[in-house]
C-alpha cells in the first residue's frame, strides 16, 4: 500500500524551484501543471511528481520559432502538433513541448 498526497500547484513549483530552478519559467511550470492534471483526470490515473523525469520528458522554448529552429524537419505549428504534445503558455509567445 501505498500514502498518496494530491500535488498543488504552489508545491509543484516549489519542487521544480528547488531541484532544477532554471529549466521553466514560472508561466510554463504553470502550464505544464494544468496540462499534467488535466491528462492524469482523462487517463484515470495518478502521475508520479518526478521533476528530473518531466525536465527529460519535456522543453520551453520562448517562441515556436526557437523550438522550430530546434527542430529543423518541422515547418509549423500543425506540423508540430503532429509529432508530439504541444502545451502553449498563457499570456506568452512561449511553448512547452513533448520532447521526442
Amino acid at each position: 500500500m501505498a500514502i498518496k498526497e494530491e500535488v498543488t500547484q504552489d508545491y509543484f513549483l516549489k519542487e521544480f524551484k528547488k531541484i532544477r530552478e532554471d529549466n521553466f519559467s514560472n508561466r510554463g511550470l504553470e502550464a505544464l501543471y494544468l496540462y499534467l492534471t488535466e491528462l492524469s483526470e482523462d487517463m484515470g490515473e495518478d502521475i508520479e511528481l518526478d521533476v528530473i523525469a518531466i525536465c527529460c520528458n519535456y522543453a520551453e522554448y520562448d517562441s515556436l520559432e526557437e523550438c522550430l529552429e530546434q527542430y529543423n524537419i518541422i515547418n509549423s505549428l500543425e506540423e508540430l502538433n503532429e509529432h508530439t504534445t504541444v502545451i502553449e503558455i498563457e499570456d506568452s509567445k512561449g511553448i512547452i513541448i513533448q520532447q521526442f
